[in-house]
């Protein structure tokens, strides 16, 4: 497939209005998507949030610009085989992370993310940071 996969704390910037992190994605040819994990941990967000209702129109308009990924057979045995691996080593990471991060490998796309602590543990997974860059 190729292309890039938002992880969470980017799409917040995109959200937020983070002009470096929207400059980056405008910038990109390849195709740009996220997965179902993302966008639950977006809807929670704004469930939380000072403005539910409001945050809540400004997730589903930024999801119908970028296309919703599932967990997939592929991506769901990645978990299965990187989750028993990072126990075994003891250098477990947030199931959340590692969803993304497998259903990333299981597509062959780089993931772009702030948070290259935890999901450069996957193997055979790329990593962009576009917040910090």
């Amino acid at each position: 497939m190729g292309g890039y996969l938002l992880d969470t704390d980017t799409c917040v910037n995109i959200l937020r209005g983070n002009e470096e992190v929207i400059r980056r994605r405008r910038g990109v040819y390849a195709e740009v998507v996220t997965t179902e994990f993302t966008a639950s941990e977006l809807y929670f967000g704004a469930a939380r949030s000072a403005d539910p209702a409001k945050n809540k129109r400004q997730v589903d308009a930024f999801l119908e610009t970028i296309r919703v990924m599932p967990i997939g057979r592929q991506g769901a045995q990645f978990f299965g085989i990187f989750k028993a691996m990072l126990k075994a080593e003891g250098t477990l990471i947030p199931d959340a992370d590692l969803w993304i991060g497998s259903i990333a490998r299981a597509l062959g796309l780089k993931i772009v993310t702030g948070n290259t602590k935890h999901l450069a543990r996957i193997p055979g997974v790329e990593i962009e940071d576009w917040i910090r860059a």
